[in-house]
């Protein structure tokens, strides 16, 4: 019953969000956590490749594609794909909209790490909600102009956020140390995670290439003006979802 009642609140909600910033709850796994967690944008058409594995495209030896949400799924699909591309060395996160699953989603990160992958928000690609923690896995993370970044509160299945927690609860702690983990001191930490809590769970704060900079501390890179309009699609091969890859 209670399943029956959070899809039912799960459907309230979503009519009531705009189209462009809806997110979902699913049930809490882990310290009563968020466990969905993602923003809607216009789809990215995908990358075409050689092989696909669950929301990853392998685009040729040295670089693969993330292309839709990640799920429970996910860090077995990337450990298969790393065991049939064993050189792969970029992970270009192309339209990635965040996670049904965000423990599943840390886990996969730190195999991302792990893995010394680089990171890359390609112009007019995005990383969204969960997917920006998978773009703070990269050993080296780069984003062109026009690369774009969203980000929100998360809710638990009692529609709590993180700051109806206290500061030093596992529900609060999982994400600093994640991004402690991935490179950003405490400080750092504390302020990027402020940073992506300051939106409620149904919004969502975007972030452009030179933002997300800072928080990197990357300042110092002059970023390249871009040549022409942003265009509204990053400059690889694509297919139509609809033809799919077996």
């Amino acid at each position: 019953m209670r399943r029956i009642a959070t899809c039912l609140a799960f459907l309230c909600a979503l009519l009531a969000v705009p189209f462009a910033v809806q997110a979902r709850v699913g049930d809490s796994q882990a310290y009563g956590g968020s466990a969905e967690r993602f923003v809607h944008a216009p789809p990215a058409p995908v990358p075409a490749g050689l092989a696909r594995f669950g929301p990853f495209r392998v685009v040729d030896a040295k670089t693969a594609a993330l292309v839709d949400v990640t799920d429970e799924h996910s860090p077995a699909h990337f450990a298969a794909m790393l065991r049939a591309y064993p050189e792969l060395a970029m992970l270009e996160l192309v339209d990635c909209p965040g996670t049904y699953d965000d423990m599943a989603n840390l886990r996969l990160g730190r195999m991302i790490r792990a893995a010394g992958l680089s990171t890359h928000v390609p112009r007019g690609g995005s990383a969204r909600s969960g997917g920006v923690e998978l773009f703070l896995a990269g050993v080296d993370r780069q984003v062109d102009e026009g690369g774009e970044f969203a980000v929100h509160a998360w809710a638990d299945e009692d529609g709590l956020e993180a700051s109806d927690y206290s500061a030093n609860a596992p529900e609060n702690r999982k994400y600093l140390n994640y991004y402690q983990e991935m490179g950003m001191d405490a400080d750092t930490a504390r302020a990027f995670y402020a940073m992506t809590n300051s939106v409620p769970f149904g919004g969502a704060r975007w972030l452009g290439a030179a933002e997300m900079r800072r928080w990197l501390g990357q300042n110092d890179q002059p970023a390249a003006p871009p040549a022409g309009p942003v265009q509204a699609v990053p400059v690889l091969a694509y297919l139509d979802l609809n033809a799919g890859l077996n």
